[in-house]
């Protein structure tokens, strides 16, 4: 079995902060990430479902513009 990312493979963390849960998604294929916060008591496959729908419309951004560096978002 081959350790190398597949494409459309996405890793989740999930990390506790006081009265909510910081969700961060990550394409393992390319290495762009995205993060979200959500209450600790919202199901973790809701969480789990807002942070990919995020970071995969970050994907198409990039995709789209063909660069990262014109991120709006950026400072």
């Amino acid at each position: 079995m081959s350790r190398d990312p597949r494409p459309g493979e996405i890793y989740l963390e999930y990390h506790p902060i006081g009265k909510q849960v910081k969700v961060i998604a990550i394409d393992a294929a390319t290495g762009i990430e995205v993060s979200t916060f959500g209450p600790a008591s919202a199901a973790q496959e809701d969480l789990k479902r807002i942070a990919v729908r995020k970071l995969l419309r970050r994907i198409q951004q990039i995709a789209s513009t063909g660069s990262r560096a014109s991120d709006p978002t950026l400072y």
